[in-house]
């Protein structure tokens, strides 16, 4: 391509310069140039001629002159790219200093930049702080976003967000690259302010600042985290309804709505959230979480229980759901029976713990210790130990064991 270009431009320089000799051919032309006592008189021709070679003469000039000092630029700049190269590779092997060494001298206007960052990165690494902000410092001038970047990444990196938002939010790093973007959200979300953070997610899809699944992510994690910080219940509102639809139905989502929508004494908020997601589809920790809100509803949240009951018999997060939901209705044996129940299916120390909440309510000590110890072992993964009258709870383990299917195909629970 580069040959093709050259030989177009001579074959039109010729073109041009035939073009200009015919003219000059048909009238040469005369220049006179007077001045004080001397005059200057050629043809047009014979100037043109002398112009050329003059210019030709100073250009000779000029390259003789210039040439010793572009060399040396050249060399210079081998060098540092030398430097560069054995600094980066010192670096990616771990050889901290001898990789801050050789990249501290790649000063260079058009690698000096990449130089310094990846030098204070080295020496960082090392445990030289100091030295690590004056390589930074060194492009506060000539390249201010790299230097926000760079300090921003260190700074997350040694635990300080608010040093790292400070330096991505100066004037001069303005407009962020991609890179600044993602650096800017994390340590929003590292502050606690996860909604913030949520914002950015549009800029960082656009510039395409992270791959595919960790942005999806960093969405759910930033949403859940943005519903807990709300402060009152329209920036709740407001938050929740910003959620596309999938996330609005993803389990960890949807709990931290409801609890923090529960904290604010939004009580048709918190359980229509939870019923809703598990109407769509079932998850064992909703269901659990939906008897352990601290809000009211008693009898409706018992009748949804009771409902989901038919379709899940056999969901321990939902056995103790309903036994918590009647204890708080003042009908003990019906959630003693859920617990157990529960423990059959295999509920966790929760349940355990919920049964020595009962024992003790009803004045049971001995009960609700045992119960008590026994959620402290299945909390620790240990072997728990049966509860006193084991022949009289038999017949509860062994109806909650057996299943049969109902004409639509459906698990119940057989009638003793």
């Amino acid at each position: 391509m580069n040959l093709f270009r050259s030989l177009l431009f001579w074959i039109v320089l010729a073109l041009v310069g035939a073009l200009v000799a015919q003219l000059l051919a048909q009238d040469p032309g005369l220049v006179v140039v007077s001045y004080n006592d001397w005059t200057y008189e050629k043809s047009l021709a014979y100037s043109l001629v002398l112009v050329l070679v003059g210019v030709l003469a100073i250009w000779l000039v000029w390259k003789l002159v210039t040439t010793p000092f572009v060399m040396l630029r050249r060399r210079r700049k081998k060098a540092a790219r030398a430097r560069l190269i054995e600094g980066l590779e010192a670096s990616h092997l771990g050889h901290w200093s001898r990789a801050e060494k050789a990249l501290a001298q790649t000063d260079d206007a058009e690698i000096g930049a990449v130089g310094h960052v990846a030098a204070a990165r080295a020496a960082a690494a090392r445990g030289d702080a100091a030295l690590a902000q004056q390589h930074l410092d060194a492009l506060a001038s000539r390249h201010p976003t790299a230097r926000a970047v760079a300090q921003a990444e260190l700074a997350l990196d040694d635990g300080r967000p608010t040093d790292a938002l400070s330096a991505l939010d100066a004037p001069n790093a303005q407009p962020l690259p991609p890179r600044g973007v993602a650096l800017r959200a994390e340590a929003l979300s590292q502050l606690g302010r996860a909604g913030e953070a949520y914002g950015l997610l549009g800029a960082l899809r656009q510039q395409e600042a992270w791959p595919k699944s960790r942005m999806e992510r960093a969405e759910a994690q930033w949403a859940e985290a943005g519903l807990r910080e709300a402060g009152d219940a329209n920036v709740l509102a407001d938050r929740w309804e910003a959620l596309p639809k999938p996330l609005r139905a993803h389990p960890a989502i949807v709990a931290a709505y409801a609890e923090r929508a529960a904290a604010l004494r939004w009580e048709e908020a918190a359980a229509s959230s939870i019923e809703h997601a598990l109407d769509t589809q079932w998850d064992e920790g909703l269901a659990g979480l939906y008897g352990r809100l601290p809000i009211g509803r008693l009898d409706a949240r018992r009748e949804h229980a009771e409902r989901w009951l038919q379709a899940h018999p056999a969901s321990p997060g939902l056995l103790v759901t309903l036994a918590r939901l009647a204890r708080a209705q003042g009908q003990w044996s019906q959630a003693e029976t859920y617990l157990h129940r529960a423990l059959a299916q295999g509920a966790n120390s929760e349940a355990w713990e919920e049964l020595g909440h009962g024992f003790a309510q009803h004045g049971d000590e001995a009960l609700a210790r045992h119960s008590y110890a026994n959620a402290l072992r299945a909390s620790r993964g240990e072997a728990i130990s049966e509860l006193p009258g084991r022949d009289v709870r038999a017949r509860i383990y062994d109806e909650a064991v057996t299943e049969d299917r109902d004409a639509h195909g459906m698990p119940r629970l057989r009638d003793s």
